[in-house]
């Protein structure tokens, strides 16, 4: 059975078996493109090429009336993700600064001066810095960071293409800085909002959806 990309023309054999029976989203591996892959009744449509009764697979764009959305992630995944991210990124910010600590230290005891407050600007500003690029480049590069690899959620735009590094940078700086502005009431949003969108994923035009 061949599935082919809509986006990209990437095509790939598959075992029948292995294909689910059923609609589902799917990314392309070659160009991250998401698309519904929707099965029809080949029975119903004069049989496929090969004259079989199998099911066809085929992109959604091309069968009328197969346009459903994915499921959006809930608060409490989206809480494990940024749990899981937090943690590595804490660990990445604490070797940075043990760095920090020790090169400056070294440059201190040389020049016999106080470094102890450049120290400190240093590693706040790097361990700033070490966040934004975190959640910027994972989430630009594949609407993943490490976090939502591991919860098989993932960030896409409303419209249901990838995101991008633009409106990446648009939802993990200004939008999340908004989100955590007043009691951090931006996230607690997605608990009851319909569509599972907090403030940041609001301004971005990105949902958070579950990958099956």
């Amino acid at each position: 059975m061949l599935i082919t990309c809509p986006s990209c023309g990437f095509s790939k054999e598959m075992s029948a078996e292995l294909v689910p029976l059923y609609n589902a989203w799917v990314t392309c591996p070659q160009c991250h493109h998401r698309f519904y892959l929707c099965s029809t009744d080949a029975t119903t449509n004069g049989g496929n090429d090969e004259g079989n009764d199998e099911p066809v697979l085929q992109p959604a764009a091309e069968v009328p009336g197969s346009q459903e959305e994915p499921p959006k992630a809930g608060f409490w995944i989206r809480v494990v993700a940024t749990l899981v991210d937090s943690l590595l990124v804490s660990l990445v910010q604490l070797v940075l600064a043990y760095l920090l600590v020790f090169v400056l230290g070294l440059a201190d005891h040389a020049t016999n001066g106080d470094t102890k407050e450049l120290v400190a600007g240093l590693a706040w500003f790097f361990s700033t810095l070490i966040g934004i690029v975190y959640y910027v480049f994972f989430t630009g590069y594949c609407g993943q960071t490490p976090g939502k690899m591991a919860l098989r959620v993932k960030v896409i735009r409303t419209n249901g293409e990838e995101i991008g590094f633009g409106r990446a940078i648009l939802r993990e700086v200004l939008g999340k800085f908004i989100s955590s502005i007043v009691l951090c009431l931006g996230y607690i949003w997605v608990a009851f909002d319909a569509q599972k969108q907090g403030w940041h994923d609001k301004i971005a035009g990105t949902y958070v959806i579950k990958l099956l």
